[in-house]
C-alpha cells in the first residue's frame, strides 16, 4: 500500500471511528482528509455523506451521497442517505432516492425504509 492510500485509509478508520462515537463534526474533518487523498472511493464519500447528515449540514450530506451513488450507483445505503438529505433540503427528489433504495436494499438495516 502507498503511503498516500495508507494515509487514506487511516483517515478512513478515524472518521468511521467518531462517526460510531457519535462526534460528527470531528468525524467529517478525518473524512475530509481521506477524501483528498482518494477521492473516488465510494466508502468515503458516504461516510462523509453521514457525517454532514447527522452534523445536519444536508447540502453538504447530499452532495457526498451524490457522488457516492455517481461511484456505485447500486449502493442502497448510498441512496437512502441522498434521499434522507434531499428531503431535508426539500427537494422532491428525495422520493426517487428512496425508492432506489428499497429497490437495492443494500446495507440497510430491516424497517429503515
Amino acid at each position: 500500500m502507498t503511503d498516500q492510500r495508507f494515509e487514506a485509509y487511516e483517515a478512513f478508520r478515524e472518521g468511521t471511528w467518531l462517526l460510531d462515537s457519535r462526534e460528527f463534526r470531528q468525524a467529517a474533518v478525518s473524512l475530509e482528509r481521506a477524501k483528498a487523498l482518494e477521492p473516488r472511493k465510494s466508502s468515503i464519500r458516504e461516510a462523509l455523506g453521514r457525517a454532514y447528515l447527522s452534523s445536519r449540514s444536508y447540502r453538504r450530506a447530499a452532495e457526498e451521497f451524490a457522488v457516492a451513488v455517481d461511484l456505485e450507483p447500486t449502493d442502497g445505503y448510498a441512496h437512502y442517505g441522498l434521499a434522507r438529505s434531499l428531503e431535508r433540503l426539500g427537494d422532491p427528489s428525495a422520493a426517487r432516492h428512496y425508492r432506489l433504495a428499497k429497490w437495492f436494499r443494500l446495507g440497510l438495516p430491516e424497517g429503515a425504509l
